[in-house]
């Protein structure tokens, strides 16, 4: 049999043929061999049946001649029926446009589809998939692989080498260029009133923020007890009462020492505002405090409703973050964090990749003894594939069936017929001879009614 494309005009070319000579060095097909030498031997059986009936024929067809031409005429009759409906799945028999032949070429369409729905409905099918997976139990299979110290190697040298990549990938000017861009939108999409209102609103659940004054006051009562403190009040005294009331000091002066009196008075001021920071410090309903509360409150309202005010601050974190120092400073950050992953990356003594290789060891000790964690990444995993499955099964069925769709009639006879072809050869084979069997059959039947 000689398969030919169903739009050959000639149908004389062989599709398991190679359409220009194969290089000595690249092996041809083993198949393609097979596929011939099986068409030999099915036309050399018929050829012997079509002998066999002509001579039969010359030899007047009477005594055992006409067994002989029973046999290979109904072994004619059945090779020719067997070889048309062969060629027939392939190409138009002898080139005539016989309706139902060249079935595949004429069906690739309708093959494409029952193929994807096939491989969609038997390997595709979630509740198939499921179940296999389920059997596979793939957490306990992931520590059961991460306990052998050869694959925690490969895991580290394999997360070395992306590493490497991506950050030489980051390092490109371009990239870099367009993180800054879009960490800068962000920055400059960013509310910041909004945000800080928040943080604040935060801060204050609870009294929280009375701990922040209570350091201040507590930083300011240590600060106003030091002598430094006092001798700078009395100079200033001194001096603020000498511009102010000349003659009045110069009278004092005569009197007493106005820098002793000045010291004197300092030491008390000073003695007199650490009393009232640790009597604010001590009352929990202290004016300090209810006032500091509610200028709190009056700044996380102002954040939130004065837009004057927020559009004030939204400025000045849009020319912060557009000026030229901060982006310098981002960039030079950058530069320092990402020298620092590569150098230690690597290094063969790497910290980032022990810890990764200490992580994923605890973590197959785990999975080995925690039931519990193997059941929740199972059932993680699980639901995931799932959701997978729903939603590539339908793109992978359209993917089968676009691409046979897409082949060419030649490439998918040829694909088809070096699969099955070989073997659709011994239905030319068991025609011819199973044929002639069944013409002896019916020879004796008409010979034994005869009698």
């Amino acid at each position: 049999m000689s398969v030919v494309h169903s739009s050959d005009p000639h149908g004389d070319r062989d599709p398991t043929e190679p359409d220009q000579p194969a290089p000595a060095s690249v092996p041809l097909d083993t198949r393609i061999a097979e596929l011939q030498r099986m068409k030999r031997i099915a036309l050399g059986c018929l050829v012997l049946a079509l002998i066999g009936l002509a001579v039969s024929i010359a030899m007047g067809g009477r005594g055992g001649w006409g067994w002989f031409k029973a046999f290979c005429e109904a072994a004619a009759v059945g090779g020719l029926a067997d070889w048309f409906a062969v060629v027939a799945l392939f190409r138009h028999p002898l080139g005539l446009p016989i309706p139902h032949t060249a079935l595949i070429p004429q069906g690739k369409h309708r093959i494409a589809d029952s193929l994807a729905g096939f491989v969609r409905d038997n390997f595709l099918h979630p509740d198939a998939l499921m179940k296999k997976l389920a059997l596979f139990n793939p957490a306990e299979r992931l520590g059961q692989w991460l306990r052998a110290p050869e694959n925690l190697v490969k895991v580290s040298g394999s997360a070395r080498a992306i590493a490497l990549e991506a950050m030489s990938f980051l390092n490109e000017q371009a990239v870099r260029r367009g993180i800054g861009e879009f960490l800068a939108g962000r920055a400059l999409a960013w509310n910041a009133t909004a945000t800080a209102a928040s943080v604040l609103d935060v801060l204050t659940q609870g009294g929280r923020h009375q701990a922040v004054l209570d350091g201040a006051l507590e930083k300011l009562r240590d600060y106003l007890a030091t002598p430094e403190v006092r001798t700078l009040v009395a100079a200033r005294l001194v001096k603020f009462s000498r511009q102010q009331w000349p003659k009045v000091t110069s009278v004092v002066d005569a009197i007493s020492n106005v820098d002793k009196m000045a010291d004197s008075l300092s030491d008390r001021l000073a003695l007199q505002l650490v009393d009232e920071v640790k009597d604010a410090l001590a009352q929990p309903d202290h004016s300090v405090r209810r006032q500091f509360d509610e200028w709190v409150r009056e700044f996380i309202d102002r954040l939130r409703h004065d837009e004057a005010f927020a559009r004030d601050v939204n400025l000045i974190k849009d020319r912060v973050v557009q000026s030229d120092d901060v982006r310098h400073y981002l960039d030079s950050v950058w530069t320092e964090v990402r020298c620092s992953i590569e150098a230690d990356i690597a290094r063969d003594d790497s910290a980032l990749l022990r810890h990764l290789t200490r992580s994923l060891s605890a973590l197959a000790d785990r999975l080995g003894r925690d039931e519990s964690l193997v059941a929740a990444i199972n059932e993680h995993v699980m639901s995931t594939a799932s959701s997978l499955v729903q939603r590539m099964r339908s793109g992978i069925t359209d993917h089968i069936a676009a691409t046979v769709k897409s082949w060419d009639d030649r490439s998918l006879v040829r694909q088809i017929e070096l699969s099955v072809g070989r073997d659709l050869q011994f239905i030319r084979l068991n025609g011819t001879l199973v044929g002639g069997l069944i013409g002896l059959l019916l020879y004796a039947a008409s010979w034994w009614a005869e009698r």
